[in-house]
């Protein structure tokens, strides 16, 4: 069969149907009937001369030979992407875009210091998007972003050729306010009485402070357990709890003295991860910002003068 005889747009419902499992979920996205998608994924079985589906009860089950012609689709339409992302962002415009996604725990000061650089330039344009992680990388591998910036590193499998590049990391402190702990910390003496705010249970970072608790003897009391870094922030500035969190948060909190960074917990560091798709053209802007990044991209507090461990 000629591919020239291949319809696109029958080609593109069958896409849409194959990927929600269901037809009338597809048709709603499609803003179509559904007597008119399943008209055009039965002309398209028929110039491809084999069912795509089989009906299973109310639903349906992708063939064999659907499944082969749904990998083709999916690298039909992720190259067409590729294509207007790589126009859009090339020099065929005077306006460069970069479309980024940040896991919704990211730090905002941190992707504010990573994006500076950028933000004077008149020739680019930014969209951000936050998600999950899952969620986000879902886009990035149908070019709907073009790189996602997290705090949990990927590996590449089978189906997803993720590149994971570290692009910066930051030490973890003990933050609180400055007239509510001794001028010179000592832990873990001086950690024995205060609340503490957490990050969540699914954090590396937590679990790395857990050891260390677990390693000097420490039960900690906790306050609140937090996920979502703009939320400890502002449970860091107002509760009177002590927090455990890089510094790069509270940075604007730290410069104008409402908080203090009282030690650097040793062996904890949270890292930060550029994570991109294999394509034939980067956008220049996402070269430019991960060629820009540097391991001390965080270190914007000037440093901590507290105690270390055990002092």
């Amino acid at each position: 069969m000629a591919a020239s005889r291949i319809n696109y747009r029958h080609l593109h419902a069958f896409w849409a149907v194959a990927r929600q499992g269901h037809l009338t979920r597809a048709a709603e996205q499609l803003h179509v009937s559904q007597s008119a998608l399943s008209t055009q994924i039965r002309e398209l079985e028929d110039r491809l001369g084999t069912p795509l589906f089989v009906r299973e009860g109310r639903g349906l089950q992708i063939t064999e030979e659907g499944s082969i012609v749904f990998d083709y689709a999916q690298a039909i339409f992720d190259l067409g992407a590729e294509m207007l992302a790589t126009l859009e962002g090339s020099g065929q415009s005077l306006v460069q875009h970069l479309r980024v996604g940040s896991v919704a725990t990211l730090s905002r000061n941190f992707q504010d210091n990573l994006f500076r650089p950028l933000l004077p330039r008149p020739d680019v344009r930014l969209t951000l998007e936050s998600g999950s992680l899952d969620e986000l990388l879902v886009k990035l591998r149908m070019h709907k972003l073009d790189v996602v910036l997290s705090n949990r590193a990927v590996a590449k499998d089978a189906e997803n050729a993720w590149r994971c590049k570290r692009i910066a990391r930051q030490a973890v402190s003990l933050i609180g306010h400055p007239e509510l702990v001794p001028e010179r910390f000592r832990f873990p003496r001086d950690l024995q009485g205060h609340k503490l705010v957490l990050p969540g249970s699914s954090s590396e970072v937590r679990a790395r402070f857990d050891a260390l608790c677990e390693e000097h003897g420490i039960k900690p009391a906790i306050l609140a357990e937090v996920d979502d870094m703009a939320m400890l922030r502002l449970l860091a500035r107002d509760s009177g709890a002590l927090a455990v969190l890089p510094a790069v948060v509270v940075q604007d909190e730290i410069q104008q003295g409402v908080l203090r960074e009282l030690m650097r917990l040793p062996g904890i560091e949270e890292h930060f991860y550029a994570i991109t798709v294999p394509r034939r053209f980067d956008p220049p802007l996402l070269k430019t910002m991960l060629q820009a990044a540097r391991q001390d991209t965080l270190s914007m507090t000037g440093g901590s003068t507290a105690a270390p461990v055990g002092s």
